[in-house]
């Protein structure tokens, strides 16, 4: 099971290493093919004043820094094409995000490394239409390929990330088909966290329905899928991005248990 967890921002080297050291255990799993996530740089924020991160250089120091310290391997979302060389320099997967994930130049040029590419599904779309975005990806790495499928992205590190859809204004929902459709593409991850946000329903920033983070991935591990994104922080309630659907560590780990225990009896049915 790829599990993807970490805070929403580097807000701090401290914060980082604090929350690294909660998340070891899952890096030991064996069954588990963990990534630490955490971003430099928040480019899509809703008001210029929100807290955007440290920065590129500051912020791949520090993560250059986990990954040796605790020999994690490292996955942060890049915004821009002059972005992706140094983040591929530390990173083990580059992440597109989903406002971005039609973008073709930062796509293309995230395929030109050789790092696992994970694309967020865009909230605005259809989960049948984010094969065109995987594929842009595998013809960027191989001119050959024609169409998209599951085994072909899953050999060239090719992910889909979904991380519910737009509803009327201010909401998300999570259409649980799409998990199926888009894994006829790709290996999908389920962003549990994201999936809970209610956009710009704080006052120039997203707010938030934790409580509703652990059901949604109980029956995405039920449904099917092949991973699972959780932003997690020792104090939500004070993060400096995403507090109100992130979740603690401890809740973390009790979570993942149980839905590797829903995978495994799915699994057998």
């Amino acid at each position: 099971m790829i599990l993807i967890a970490g805070p929403c921002v580097i807000e701090s080297e401290s914060q980082i290493n604090k929350i690294a050291e909660e998340l070891v255990e899952f890096a030991e799993d064996p069954q588990i093919d963990f990534y630490f996530k955490a971003s430099y740089d928040k480019a899509n924020r809703t008001s210029l004043e929100s807290y955007r991160g440290p920065g590129l250089k500051e912020g791949l120091r520090i993560l250059e820094n986990v990954k040796e310290r605790f020999k994690f391997k490292i996955l942060t979302d890049v915004h821009e094409t002059s972005h992706v060389k140094p983040a591929a320099e530390v990173a083990d997967a580059l992440q597109i995000p989903a406002f971005l994930c039609r973008q073709t130049d930062l796509l293309v040029e995230a395929a030109k490394t050789n790092k696992i590419v994970n694309i967020k599904k865009g909230q605005f779309m259809n989960p049948e239409d984010m094969q065109y975005s995987v594929l842009k990806v595998l013809k960027t790495k191989n001119s050959d390929i024609e169409k998209a499928d599951f085994e072909t992205s899953k050999n060239l590190g090719v992910w889909l990330t979904e991380r519910g859809s737009s509803f009327g204004y201010g909401n998300l929902v999570v259409d649980m088909r799409g998990l199926l459709i888009m894994r006829k593409f790709a290996p999908v991850i389920f962003d549990a966290t994201h999936s809970v946000q209610m956009p710009g329903g704080a006052q120039g920033k997203s707010s938030g329905k934790r409580e509703y983070v652990a059901p949604l991935a109980k029956a995405a591990a039920a449904v099917g899928c092949d991973g699972f994104f959780f932003e997690t922080h020792y104090d939500p309630d004070n993060a400096l991005s995403d507090g109100p659907n992130m979740i603690t560590t401890n809740e973390l780990k009790n979570l993942v248990r149980k839905i590797k225990n829903i995978k495994k009896s799915a699994e057998e049915i």
